[in-house]
């Protein structure tokens, strides 16, 4: 069957080019059941703080890279939470879409999660649905748990596979870990992101880029955000 899919670990209200990954392929698999990865992206993001980049980083309990994602909640810190819609509040009140966003990201706080896989999970499905996304979405270790233990790629592979699709599309990073013949050998079509990240109107120019898809919506429609969404290519 032709389709396209892509896997990718969970991040918390991830930067445009998630997004970019997400819009595509047909589905998109959250590999929540992979090692956690410490000062990486999965709890953490940027925000826009008197003209630069500010790295927010939810608490976590237990945190270990000897720990599937899955396996990590959040430490429920009531005084970090304040902390961090007052930090919105403070830097987004007169962006023009500050009411409508602070109210998304509100509710995916207070909808209950079970651990930090689970809350990012909630912020991707939550600004897909808002800017009018439509892929559907998976979650490895729900879905394909069968495929645990396969080497990287084959397991990619076999997820493509058990989908019934004939396309897996990685991110951007990936070339140095995967062979299209490798893939194509095996029935699976592989193809790489080539991400664009195009200036957006911030308080300031010039726009500093890379932040948090929160940053993009405060300041764009939903429109225009699914516009700078769809600046990729497939290669």
């Amino acid at each position: 069957m032709k389709g396209s899919l892509a896997i990718m670990q969970p991040y918390v209200f991830p930067y445009l080019g998630y997004f970019q990954l997400v819009d595509a392929v047909d589905t998109f698999v959250f590999y929540d059941d992979v090692h956690f990865i410490k000062r990486g992206w999965i709890n953490r993001n940027q925000l826009l703080v008197n003209g630069k980049a500010h790295l927010f980083s939810i608490p976590l309990q237990g945190a270990s890279q000897n720990k599937l994602i899955h396996e990590i909640a959040v430490l429920k810190d009531v005084k970090w939470e304040q902390q961090f819609f007052a930090t919105l509040q403070q830097q987004y009140a007169k962006a023009p879409y500050y009411e409508e966003v602070y109210a998304l990201v509100k509710k995916v706080f207070d909808t209950p999660y079970t651990s930090i896989a689970h809350l990012a999970i909630q912020s991707v499905k939550a600004i897909s649905e808002y800017v009018g996304l439509f892929t559907q979405f998976e979650v490895s270790s729900q879905q394909y748990p069968e495929t645990k233990g396969l080497d990287k790629a084959d397991r990619l592979i076999a997820i493509t596979q058990k989908k019934g699709y004939d396309t897996y599309v990685n991110p951007s990073g990936g070339k140095e870990l995967y062979e299209k013949a490798y893939f194509s050998g095996r029935g699976v079509n592989l193809y790489f992101m080539k991400n664009h990240l195009e200036a957006y109107p911030q308080f300031e120019e010039p726009c500093v880029l890379g932040l948090s898809m929160i940053d993009v919506l405060m300041f764009c429609t939903k429109a225009e955000a699914l516009q700078l969404i769809k600046q990729y290519k497939k290669v």
